[in-house]
């Protein structure tokens, strides 16, 4: 593997034309979606967009995969898996993320749903947002919600990010019981017709609840990317004004 700058960016422009600039011009940074390419196609992609701009996200990352990144990169860079939202994060050494003071409320319907909130999760977190997690929290058992929405509305947080399967209710619920916009997640969870994610995204989009969004099925990354954006162009407008 070339270890000139240069060189890498010649590996790189081979298969892909990364954009460096996306977070400054955007507010959410270029992200490696992992499934389908090679294991050295992502490497190659992050520690590119790492040695440029301090870190770098890759989605839906394979054991197999993860492996090659840990032994290609580990002597370079800060190596970061979650290995249950299937995501891993490359900084460059002495780079962090600066907190924004954005925050947003993550919260997943069934323990099924979990990869995908941790997704939305890592997603977020990449941008500098808070992220209050709260799991297990589906409408089988409401009266879980009580405590969550309480923590996450006395913490002011911007948007919700709610992750479901089944029939997918939960965000249509959230979103009849606070103030902020709500992104909704259908999960391909569940069992027979519908079960590969598209009872809750129609049941999603049919909501009768506005002020939700939905995402695709199992799109934890734009989720979380989304809300972010929201939080944080809301503590800078707060900022603006003070």
């Amino acid at each position: 593997m070339p270890n000139d700058h240069s060189e890498h960016i010649a590996v790189i422009e081979q298969f892909a034309r990364l954009d460096l600039k996306r977070h400054q011009r955007t507010g959410i940074p270029e992200a490696v979606f992992a499934e389908g390419k090679t294991d050295e196609q992502v490497i190659a992609a992050l520690r590119t967009l790492a040695g440029k701009s301090g870190v770098a996200l890759a989605t839906r990352v394979s054991e197999e995969c993860a492996k090659a990144l840990d032994h290609a990169l580990k002597a370079t860079f800060s190596i970061v898996h979650n290995r249950v939202g299937r995501t891993v994060v490359v900084q460059r050494p002495g780079f962090t993320v600066q907190p924004t003071g954005g925050k947003i409320a993550l919260l997943a319907a069934g323990t099924s749903d979990i990869p995908v909130a941790e997704e939305a999760k890592v997603s977020a977190e990449i941008t500098g947002c808070e992220v209050l997690s709260f799991y297990d929290v589906g409408i089988a058992g409401i009266h879980r919600l009580t405590e969550p929405l309480k923590q996450a509305l006395d913490h002011d947080v911007s948007a919700f990010v709610v992750v479901a399967g089944m029939e997918g209710a939960l965000p249509s619920v959230i979103r009849g019981l606070v103030p902020v916009p709500v992104i909704g997640v259908p999960t391909s969870t569940g069992y027979g017709y519908g079960g590969k994610g598209e009872a809750a995204l129609m049941s999603m989009l049919q909501s009768c609840a506005p002020g939700l969004t939905v995402v695709n099925i199992d799109n934890g990354f734009g989720a979380g990317a989304t809300a972010a954006l929201i939080a944080n162009q809301t503590i800078q407008a707060r900022h603006r004004t003070a």
